[in-house]
Parts: structure tokens; sequence; C-alpha cells
């Protein structure tokens, strides 16, 4: 489960990564969720590191989740802080446009993807290993 969960995971973050480099009303310079090049990149090597994860087993395609999701926790936290909650853009820590619908869906994924991978975590290693 967590080897396909990696993989979806994966290939969300490279579809939203290239995504940001389209003119669409979603992700981008004047998208719902405020992306810049920097942004996209970032998008695309989590997407990567995901896909990588994924294929190198069960077990490491879980830690790798749960580490993303702590970055994304982390991330959010430090997003409410200095741009606030009241849809301020800004550069994320400096390095990435984001504004506050960013901050709430970091939060999100953080929380979704920290949870996922405790709990499947949990379930692959109580599993006999002919099932992973």
């Amino acid at each position: 489960m967590g080897k396909k969960l990696g993989y979806v995971f994966g290939a969300v973050f490279v579809l939203v990564g290239l995504l940001g480099f389209i003119s669409n009303p979603i992700v981008g310079a004047m998208g719902y969720f405020h992306t810049d090049l920097v942004h996209n990149l970032i998008h695309l090597i989590i997407g990567i590191v995901l896909l990588v994860g994924a294929s190198k087993g069960e077990m490491m395609s879980v830690k790798t989740i749960k580490i993303v999701g702590i970055i994304y926790l982390v991330l959010a936290v430090v997003g409410f802080f200095q741009l606030g909650a009241s849809g301020n853009e800004g550069n994320l820590l400096g390095i990435a446009g984001s504004n506050s619908a960013d901050n709430w869906l970091h939060l999100v994924l953080g929380v979704v993807m920290f949870a996922i991978a405790t709990v499947v975590g949990k379930k692959s290693m109580s599993a006999p290993m002919s099932q992973m």
C-alpha cells in the first residue's frame, strides 16, 4: 500500500509542478495557489523524490511520505507566521512564492501524508514479509 501511495503522491506532485508552468486559474503566478518558477521546481523535485522512494520498496516509500509530510507541516507553520492567514502573498522562506491558500494546502498535505504514512507504516510492520 505504501508503494502505491508513494507513486500516487509522486505523480500528483509532478503533475502539479508541470501545471504551474502552464497559465491556469489553479496553480501559478496568477492562480488560486500562488507559485513561481522555484515553487514549481520544488513540486517537481518532491514528486521525483516520492517516486524514487516508492521504487525502493514499501518501507522506503512510507518513510519518504512521512518525511515529506513533516516538511509540509513545517512549511505550513512557517507560512502562517511569515505570511499570515489573511491571504498575503510573498516568498515563503524568501525562496518560493506562496499565499494563504498555499499555507492551508501545506497544512492539509502535511497532516494527511504524515497520518497516512504512520498508519500504513504500522500495518506494513505487522504484515508478513510475503505481503510486502
